[in-house]
């Protein structure tokens, strides 16, 4: 079978990641129970007349596949692959709304073409003439996992060379009103820098978008190669430490291989016992950090993960602002990455410098 390369990135977040040629120099701190990613000028983009019927799910989706595609050096790819837990909900909720508040009269079909999940791979595939294979996974928190490994699948035997891999998932009002009710949702505001101090039950929900081309060729811009990737849908907690140590057998690796271990702690007082297992337990060892306090939760949240550990492969830097233990390892080459959300779909995915 062939390597798999991840040979660009590209991310919008509530931090100032879509410029490329920075990595987390100057990290914006949130006050809140709910972040916001921050736009950047999508008129460099998308025509503005598209621009402004496009939901920020999709914008964002469209913005950072056509950094990523520019970083690679490609106008086209074989597929476009995408993972998205919830799509594009706000247009499903105004669509929605519409139809109580106009009592199902003057409806436009704008917001309702547009409120499929598939909608954010349709426009990129739209946009760069793309022909491919086109597919989008929604499972939950593992949906960008899911995507990532397809990609995988098909590049290691050879039924494409380029593939664009992406994550999103925008926030909505009714959505977030939902998830505050039933304590998903932080109930008070707490600050970026304390989340994992304190103490209370839900997580900070956030939003982004994350794409990566994804080759079976290595090539100038090569950041890592995607050695592994796996999810349970279940894992008790007990089973954890001997999960970890099975999916690095499998691919010849011990505890001590793992350079850095980047966790996905959201502040759940609740869940994030599983990642205080590891990072007590058998990673008591390895250099460890976290992410979620800098992008927040969302289903996709992992695609921000794997575009930090990219980073920090590439740049051989490890941000002070994510790390969670001190010590720091003599080189950044091979990186694993768990995470899960609430108890269930747990990720484990294995990256290597090259």
């Amino acid at each position: 079978m062939k390597p798999v390369y991840i040979n660009s990135v590209a991310s919008i977040s509530a931090q100032s990641t879509f410029d490329n040629s920075v990595f987390l120099e100057d990290i914006a701190e949130h006050t809140d129970n709910v972040i916001r990613a921050m736009n950047p000028n999508y008129k460099e983009f998308i025509p503005p007349a598209a621009a402004r019927r496009m939901a920020k799910g999709i914008k964002m989706g469209v913005a950072t596949s056509k950094i990523a595609l520019k970083e690679a050096n490609l106008e086209n790819v074989d597929a476009i692959i995408t993972g998205t837990g919830l799509g594009c909900i706000a247009d499903s909720e105004k669509f929605v709304s519409k139809i109580i508040n106009d009592n199902e009269e003057y409806l436009t079909p704008t917001s309702f073409i547009q409120s499929t999940h598939n909608t954010v791979a349709g426009q990129i595939a739209l946009g760069i003439g793309c022909k491919g294979y086109n597919f989008t996974y929604v499972h939950s928190s593992i949906s960008f996992e899911s995507a990532l490994l397809d990609a995988k699948l098909q590049l290691e035997n050879d039924e494409a060379q380029n593939i664009l891999v992406g994550g999103v998932d925008e926030l909505a009002d009714h959505h977030i009103k939902i998830h505050k009710l039933v304590n998903h949702i932080k109930k008070d505001v707490v600050n970026s820098r304390d989340l994992l101090e304190s103490g209370t039950k839900g997580a900070v929900f956030g939003e982004g978008a994350s794409f990566f081309v994804l080759s079976n060729e290595k090539s100038e811009t090569t950041y890592a190669q995607v050695l592994d990737v796996t999810a349970y849908n279940s894992l008790p907690a007990e089973e954890l430490q001997n999960g970890l140590k099975s999916f690095l057998h499998e691919n010849s690796l011990e505890i001590e291989d793992i350079d850095i271990v980047v966790l996905g702690n959201n502040g759940d007082i609740d869940y994030d016992t599983y990642y205080n297992l590891l990072s007590q337990g058998s990673l008591k060892n390895t250099a460890q950090v976290y992410y979620k306090h800098l992008c927040g939760e969302f289903n996709t949240a992992s695609s921000f993960g794997i575009w930090m550990a990219t980073k920090m492969i590439r740049t051989q830097r490890i941000p002070e602002a994510v790390r969670l233990n001190g010590i720091q390892p003599s080189k950044i080459g091979t990186v694993l990455l768990y995470n899960q959300y609430r108890g269930e779909n747990h990720s484990l995915v294995l990256l290597r410098g090259c």
